[in-house]
């Protein structure tokens, strides 16, 4: 008998506390359980101080907003990706299948992105990208669940190519590393060029991550073009530009870029970078309040100046707040919070942005010529520039 009524009791409390859930919106249920962000970056290798920007600005954006978003804790999960697209899938699946994260954020290397979103697309997991290129990524490869908050391959190197016309050069010679990011950004540096009467006479590469530039240095110094386009980053961008200037070609053949050759790296450049001129979507003392709040916090949390790949990951946790605020913090009301995110106004750094139908930002480039340490603008290469697309289809 005892045992009958033991037994009658329990079911009491279980269907007593059914009912009580019942009551309780899923939102509210979910807000207690914290939000799983993976953070896939490099943390060693050429582009480790790029990856630790990002991170490092992400997360002072979660603490600026008392270490929640939108009612939701924030739980890191981390993979260093290596910069090495063989690994990408398994790194990938790692935090998406085994630590079952909500959100996806990386990464630098644009051959790394691209296996990420496929990871991505086939569970469905929102990606953010800040940093990594790839034209495609917002092009044929663009996805609902993909939003991006740095840039294409092609806008910062098409304006540019804009610019180097408008200074009158008429020939150029190119050179990159032979991989998706500077690959797609010099043929935008040669359509922007070749749109504007001039030619591009020779385009060399060399294996990523190589840095042996040597025998391209005598090769541009025989053929004598007007300028030279480059696009390298990270460790092998400073080792580029001391190599030019040692040859002799600084002075001679004006060297330019996307921004990525100087940003972060003018210091170890030991002055070699100085008066280098680049075409960007960030520039250093740029007159916005935003931007002097966001300098100002990032120097005192972290002793150091912020950098594009700051701004890039700091504006990454921007959109996922706007997305979740849109939702009161449920995750769960995923076409409700994309839609939020696609129709944002990030109110950045870089100056404001929104993004475009294959969810890319909209955006100002500006030219910046080095001086000492920083990037400081000298006005607009390309206003509120869009990539085209191509191949878009949501």
């Amino acid at each position: 008998m005892k045992q009958i009524q033991h037994n009658r009791r329990t079911v009491m409390r279980t269907v007593a506390g059914l009912a009580m859930s019942a009551l309780i919106p899923l939102g509210v249920a979910q807000a207690a359980d914290p939000i799983k962000v993976g953070m896939m970056l490099p943390a060693t290798g050429t582009y480790a101080k790029l990856g630790s920007a990002i991170d490092n600005a992400f997360k002072l954006y979660v603490e600026e907003q008392g270490g929640t978003l939108a009612g939701r804790s924030i739980e890191y999960h981390a993979v260093d990706d290596e910069s090495d697209p063989a690994k990408a899938t398994e790194n990938a699946n790692r935090l998406v299948v085994r630590d079952g994260v909500d959100v996806l954020v990386g990464t630098v290397h644009s051959g790394v992105a691209l296996a990420m979103a496929r990871v991505a697309k086939q569970r469905d997991t929102l990606f953010l990208v800040p940093n990594a290129g790839a034209d495609d990524l917002t092009r044929a490869q663009c996805s609902p669940n993909l939003f991006r908050t740095s840039f294409t391959n092609w806008q910062p190197a098409y304006a540019m190519g804009k610019a180097a016309t408008g200074m009158g050069h008429k020939t150029a010679v190119t050179l990159t590393w032979k991989y998706a990011a500077g690959l797609e950004a010099v043929n935008g540096f040669k359509q922007a060029f070749e749109e504007g009467g001039g030619k591009v006479v020779k385009e060399l590469t060399t294996p990523f991550p190589g840095v042996e530039f040597q025998s391209f240095l005598t090769e541009i110094a025989a053929l004598k073009p007007d300028a030279v386009y480059v696009f390298f980053a990270g460790g092998g961008a400073a080792k580029f530009a001391k190599d030019y200037a040692a040859a002799g070609l600084k002075d001679s053949v004006p060297l330019y870029s996307s921004g990525f050759l100087t940003d972060g790296t003018l210091g170890a450049m030991g002055g070699a970078g100085e008066g280098l001129i680049t075409a960007l979507h960030y520039a250093d003392g740029l007159d916005n309040a935003k931007d002097k709040a966001f300098r100002a916090a990032y120097q005192a949390k972290y002793g150091m100046p912020p950098d594009v790949y700051a701004v890039q990951g700091y504006d990454a946790a921007q959109l996922l707040h706007a997305g979740l605020k849109a939702v009161g913090g449920d995750m769960s009301k995923k076409a409700e919070m994309r839609a939020a995110m696609r129709s944002a106004t990030i109110e950045s750094p870089r100056g404001n942005f929104t993004l475009s139908s294959s969810h890319n930002p909209v955006q100002d480039i500006y030219l910046r010529k080095a001086s000492g340490e920083e990037n400081p603008s000298t006005g607009i290469a390309a206003k509120a520039l869009a990539d085209p697309g191509t191949g878009c289809k949501m």
